[in-house]
């Protein structure tokens, strides 16, 4: 996207520069990175940085409004709400797709949203050997708003631990040892010092929750909650049995509160009006199909990982959709195959990171990641057999 710095960075790129940068980047946990390592970082300037921040504090006003909770009441299935929701949520990661408007010039686009965590640690390591192993200018940053290693590392504890003892605070996941995110779970505790605990290792005692590892019982006070209730519904009949637990009413603090997952969603995008978010409308509000259905994608709200999004849409694939109010039809969009590559070019999304400490009027902006793609949509299992694809991180022009 810089053309002199991707021009540069390419005519320095060596298999023995990505191999040692490999090496180093699966040196911390051996074996517990599970999606590829891309060649390269995404280089943004400071025009498209702009826009992307820009877009991103046009949704936080849409998500500050006071009525923004009943404005998102029906986004949560009933059998999922959690007791003791607080007032937002601690964490929003915004999704755009590097997309390319008719006259040529580079654009965000909002591509989905989510109130819930991402890999918030692993990005730390992942900047710091990136720039050890490649030449990353020093006016180009992924951190944003002025924060650095440090600070962002206390904008962590400060928002998941609080005031808490780390032992006291849990990375709560489900069998969190075999998810392919695990590398940021240990990052995570490398960094804060709080542990890692599987949903069985629970227990509850009145209104009172512990874990229990290497026979200790310890107390929970807060949970830095990295479960996915679409994921636990897909679990044996004993796991879901004990994620009820969740539902329970309990004495502790979530970071995030499991319902903000669904409120900051795909759910929330009909509700955004915005140059740089497409289109979209709730599939049961839609009386008239649109006659250019090519130029549009359908997206179950309940889903994660891009399953059961339709993109080659045909009227049937609508008329098969028995709950159009749990669907949407978003405008598609025109992703830019503007990475330079030595074959043919990628295309990018970039993730950025927010944090909303408790008792501040606003959630920040202050990491990314990013993901490079040659196939029809993005992500590792889109993307198999190809090279300069795969996870990464975007660096802006401070």
């Amino acid at each position: 996207m810089v053309p002199s710095l991707r021009e540069k960075f390419n005519a320095e790129f060596t298999a023995r520069k990505y191999n040692d940068y490999l090496n180093e980047m699966n040196s911390l946990h051996p074996g517990d990175i599970e999606f590829r390592l891309a060649e390269t970082p995404i280089f943004v300037d400071k025009t498209f940085k702009e826009k992307i921040l820009s877009a991103c504090e046009s949704i936080v006003d849409v998500i500050v409004q006071p009525d923004f909770k009943k404005l998102t009441d029906n986004a949560m299935p009933a059998d999922v709400v959690v007791a003791n929701e607080n007032e937002h949520s601690h964490f929003i990661a915004f999704d755009f797709g590097i997309c390319e408007k008719d006259t040529g010039e580079l654009e965000p686009q909002l591509i989905e949203m989510q109130g819930f965590p991402t890999l918030f640690a692993y990005q730390i390591f992942d900047d710091e050997v990136t720039r050890k192993h490649f030449d990353i200018p020093d006016n180009y940053d992924s951190y944003l708003n002025g924060y650095n290693k440090e600070s962002y590392i206390q904008l962590l504890k400060d928002t998941i631990i609080g005031n808490n003892n780390p032992e006291n605070v849990i990375l709560l996941e489900i069998f969190p040892h075999k998810q392919k995110t695990r590398i940021d779970f240990y990052c995570t505790q490398d960094y804060l010092h709080i542990p890692i605990v599987c949903l069985t290792e629970l227990v509850k005692e009145g209104t009172k929750l512990f874990y229990v590892q290497d026979g200790k019982k310890t107390e929970v006070k807060r949970i830095y909650n990295r479960i996915i209730f679409d994921d636990l519904q897909q679990q044996s009949p004993e796991v879901q049995e004990k994620g009820k637990i969740l539902l329970e009413e309990m004495d502790v603090e979530w970071a995030p509160h499991p319902n903000w997952f669904y409120r900051i969603s795909k759910y929330t995008l009909p509700f955004i009006n915005n140059p740089y978010v497409p289109e979209t409308k709730f599939l049961s509000d839609i009386k008239t199909i649109p006659a250019d259905l090519e130029n549009y994608v359908l997206k179950p709200l309940f889903s994660f990982a891009g399953q059961g999004v339709v993109i080659d849409i045909k009227k049937e694939d609508i008329d098969a959709v028995k709950d159009p109010h749990n669907w949407i039809l978003q405008r598609k969009v025109k992703y830019s195959d503007v990475i330079k590559t030595p074959d043919e070019n990628a295309k990018g999304e970039i993730r950025i990171f927010y944090f909303w400490k408790d008792g501040e009027a606003r959630p920040v902006a202050a990491q990314n990641l990013a993901r490079i793609s040659k196939g029809k949509m993005i992500g590792v299992r889109y993307n198999k057999d190809r090279e300069w694809v795969g996870g990464s991180m975007a660096f802006f022009e401070k």
